[in-house]
């Protein structure tokens, strides 16, 4: 996610390079809506954020506060309408909200809204979509005649789980982050603006220097009166182990701590834990890279580039034919058989979850002519999958649920597999335990979690209002040759962003 508040700056142009540094945290859509006091724009499509985007519409996104989304799907399908920003109508205006996260009381909001007697208009962001974001872009705006900072800071406290938030109306930028602080978000500034972004990577790329984090439990605001903050929850920071491991880029930085050194760090102690005798090591580019780094320091074994990755290797439209499908891992890496051929290696990589990744990669390896292959995990086993905004399998799909590390090396095909432990891992982030959420690695959920039937990335498919309860208000769509993905809403006037494609 990303937002911008710059008057007198190309805030569609801002918001696209922002979301090009954080690409890696979804690449099924991309999306940018910007206000200019009057109306709220939006164009998204599926794809990554280069494919989505070119000068021309670019160029028709004009205003001076933005809102951008690339999209990995938690809840709800990877389709056209539930890609981001998702727009909701307010007696005021349009509210255009970007999400990274999950919640896990989705069910608990359906009836709050339906329960409001006065919302108006109707919440016609639940129409169309499938997506806990749409439920709080209509939570947000079932409050007739009221501000929104005053509705957020009112209704933020009623949602449960996993929400960084970015939203914005006509005028104003605002940016949340639930209690625990899952997901990262911080603020940045310009010479003329403010930012909010979630990773410093994008403040970067856009000339923004870093402020502070925003705090768990904590509503911001940023207009032409400055900004503004309210607490809404008390702070209870959990922040996700995992982004250490591998959401997050490793030129980000997270609390006080550098993605980048926090994960060489990682390399160094899974050395002393799990030694090997060997020639080399090697890094499963590129997430396994900083840790592969910091095991060839500590172990003293040359480090070596023995994999190549294909860098334009994303999402894809085109399914490989069976034969290539056969290749598997060889769509996004290549051995380099000359540095590999009769070489004892250890290979570092992020995580095992299904173990297909590293069986596949091992055999590759051999083939390739590696004399041993010693597999080294950068994290402990995930035995636990994820409520908060990480699309993990289902825990009777994830491998270490139902074998032992010797069973799991045997079913990879290695010499030898060794996992960091969690104190290990933990120790090298700076974080202290309590400090973490590390639900995947030792199934401590510290947000409740729902009944089993109501978990799920689809358990929000069926619609989620009756659609008699939720009569669509007029939408305004662009000029006549603007591009399908592209929608109008002026203040006052409600509408759904998912009537703007055919």
């Amino acid at each position: 996610m990303f937002g911008v508040w710059a008057p007198g700056e190309d805030v569609a142009k801002l918001t696209y390079f922002g979301l090009y540094a954080l690409q890696h945290r979804g690449q099924e859509s991309a999306g940018i809506a910007v206000g200019d006091g009057h109306a709220i724009l939006v164009y998204k499509d599926m794809g990554l954020v280069s494919q989505v985007f070119d000068e021309r519409t670019l160029s028709s996104l004009v205003g001076h506060v933005a809102v951008g989304h690339t999209r990995y799907s938690t809840t709800g399908s990877s389709r056209w309408e539930n890609a981001q920003p998702t727009l909701a109508a307010t007696t005021a205006g349009t509210i255009a909200l970007a999400h990274n996260g999950n919640l896990t009381n989705s069910h608990e909001l359906v009836e709050i809204i339906a329960s409001r007697p006065d919302r108006d208009p109707a919440p016609d962001a639940l129409a169309a979509t499938t997506t806990d974001t749409a439920l709080i872009a209509a939570l947000l705006g079932s409050h007739p005649h009221t501000s929104l900072f005053d509705a957020a800071a009112e209704d933020l406290a009623l949602l449960r789980g996993a929400f960084s938030l970015v939203f914005s109306d006509e005028t104003t930028l605002f940016a949340a982050r639930d209690p625990q602080g899952i997901r990262p978000l911080v603020l940045g500034r310009l010479e003329r603006g403010w930012v909010a972004a979630s990773e410093t990577a994008a403040l970067d790329i856009v000339g923004a220097s870093l402020v502070r984090e925003v705090e768990p439990g904590e509503l911001v605001a940023v207009d032409a009166g400055g900004i503004r903050t309210r607490r809404f929850a008390p702070a209870d920071p959990r922040g996700c182990l995992f982004e250490f491991v591998y959401l997050a880029r490793p030129d980000t930085v997270l609390g006080d701590r550098s993605v980048h050194a926090a994960r060489v760090e990682v390399g160094r102690r899974l050395a002393h834990e799990h030694p090997a005798q060997a020639d080399m090591v090697i890094p499963v580019p590129e997430s396994g890279t900083p840790a592969a780094v910091g095991y060839a320091e500590a172990s003293g074994i040359p480090f070596g580039t023995g994999l190549v990755k294909n860098a334009y290797v994303g999402r894809t439209f085109i399914q490989p034919s069976q034969t290539i499908r056969q290749l598997g891992i060889r769509l996004k890496l290549n051995p380099l058989r000359e540095v590999i051929a009769g070489r004892r290696l250890v290979v570092v990589d992020d995580s095992i979850v299904r173990g297909n990744t590293q069986r596949a990669l091992v055999r590759m390896l051999r083939e390739a002519g590696a004399a041993q292959v010693h597999v080294r995990i950068s994290s402990p086993p995930v035995r636990w999958p994820c409520f908060y905004g990480i699309d993990f399998a289902t825990r009777a799909e994830l491998i270490a649920n139902g074998l032992g590390t010797e069973e799991i090396r045997r079913h990879i095909g290695a010499d030898s597999l060794g996992y960091i432990s969690l104190g290990a891992l933990v120790e090298a982030t700076g974080v202290p335990m309590e400090r973490l959420c590390r639900a995947c690695f030792d199934g401590v959920y510290p947000v409740a979690l729902p009944d089993e039937a109501l978990r799920g990335k689809h358990a929000l498919e069926q619609p989620m209002l009756p659609l008699e309860d939720t009569p669509l208000a007029p939408t305004t769509l662009g000029p006549t040759d603007a591009a399908d993905g592209l929608a109008v809403l002026v203040g006052g006037v409600g509408g759904s962003d998912a009537l703007s494609r055919p």
